[in-house]
């Protein structure tokens, strides 16, 4: 007997629709839950079960192979229409299940037992449910846990639901962000073409290295949803990526990356001083199209700290420059350093400049393998 519709069809379906939980994969969270409910009610079946419209689906399930079955064939479809819970003790002396190909066959379900799975506007989406081969009855005890279980089933739905809605927002955030960051940048450009001075220029320089690198960092983070967390090896290959398609047809980019998440505003920082350093080795490192290499490279000397070299094999600097005596590419780079609480060592030999920095990432650092 094919169950009748629930008095809130629509709004039942449209909010079953909002987990975006139909047809995706098994996850432990659910899997442990239907094995745990088993367990308890000594059942050989137990499954979380999502009414649609045309079927019943099935989350996660132990003790039963297919993933869902028609609606016309769901006890489950039954089981919603109540208040809170449905046992069947036989089904085949119910009259909604006598004729369920299900029941019928053999062997057949014999006992169901289910608790509704409910949303917090109170809509039924489905159960949690154990059933057996055979005509049986739960304790007091067994119906209190399947609730509780059932109650499990929807905070994990709930909490995915959240995580998703909070995704899909910081990724419109991120995008937004972008866009404005290039507007920006293309209106700094603008500008930097009407100044009529060496400083005016290279200060309006210096101010689109850092939108560079922050927008670098927004576009990382809308492509991988990464949060307030970098992969910093991702996110200077992309500035790297980026630095290597303006660089001189002379000069090769050399990039040894690690793997390693740091803070969003540490990734900023060390995007900034990168971009600072490629710029001024592409400017000035390199004269009468010497030939030469820049090469950043990341890497963890000991537990929880990073270290972050940038080399160049061109001419060389002043050997009195320092973050105090230089000009504003020094400055930017004092800045970084500053933020990451960290100091330069800045070494000028007869064939190139290495600037490093080692600094302790914020969070704990996180290895990906």
């Amino acid at each position: 007997m094919k169950a009748p519709l629930h008095p809130r069809q629509d709004e039942r379906l449209k909010a079953l629709q909002g987990y975006e939980v139909l047809d995706t994969d098994p996850e432990k969270d659910f899997d442990d839950i239907v094995k745990l409910a088993s367990s308890i009610c000594g059942t050989p079946i137990s499954l979380v079960s999502l009414i649609d419209s045309e079927r019943q689906w099935f989350k996660a399930s132990i003790g039963l192979e297919m993933r869902e079955t028609p609606i016309e064939q769901a006890i489950c479809s039954h089981a919603i229409l109540e208040e809170e819970f449905l046992e069947v003790e036989d089904t085949l002396q119910d009259e909604r299940m006598i004729n369920n190909p299900l029941c019928c066959s053999d062997p057949g379900l014999r006992f169901y037992a289910g608790a509704l799975l409910k949303t917090p506007d109170g809509l039924p989406i489905g159960t949690l449910c154990v059933l057996d081969h055979k005509p049986r009855k739960l304790t007091p005890l067994q119906r209190d846990a399947i609730k509780v279980l059932a109650r499990q089933v929807m905070a994990q739905l709930e909490m995915r639901k959240a995580l998703n809605s909070a995704a899909t927002m910081r990724q419109e955030v991120d995008h937004r962000v972008k866009n404005s960051l290039q507007s920006l940048s293309a209106f700094v450009r603008i500008q930097e073409r009407r100044l009529q001075t060496d400083e005016a220029k290279s200060a309006m320089s210096k101010i689109m290295t850092r939108i560079d690198a922050v927008s670098t960092l927004h576009e990382y983070l809308y492509k991988t949803d990464a949060g307030s967390n970098v992969d910093l090896g991702v996110y200077v290959s992309n500035i790297v990526e980026y630095l290597t398609e303006t660089a001189p047809a002379h000069v090769t980019m050399e990039f040894a990356p690690v793997s390693v998440i740091v803070g969003s505003q540490q990734a900023v920082s060390v995007g900034t001083l990168v971009n600072e350093f490629v710029a001024n080795s592409f400017k000035h490192a390199f004269p009468d199209q010497r030939e030469g290499v820049v090469r950043i490279e990341l890497s963890m000397p000991s537990p929880g700290i990073v270290s972050v070299t940038c080399s160049d094999n061109g001419a060389g600097m002043t050997p009195d420059i320092t973050t105090q005596s230089g000009g504003l590419g020094m400055k930017i780079a004092e800045i970084a350093c500053m933020e990451l609480r960290c100091e330069l060592d800045l070494r000028i030999a007869a064939r190139g400049v290495t600037a490093s920095i080692e600094f302790t990432p914020e969070p704990r650092p996180q290895y990906r393998r």
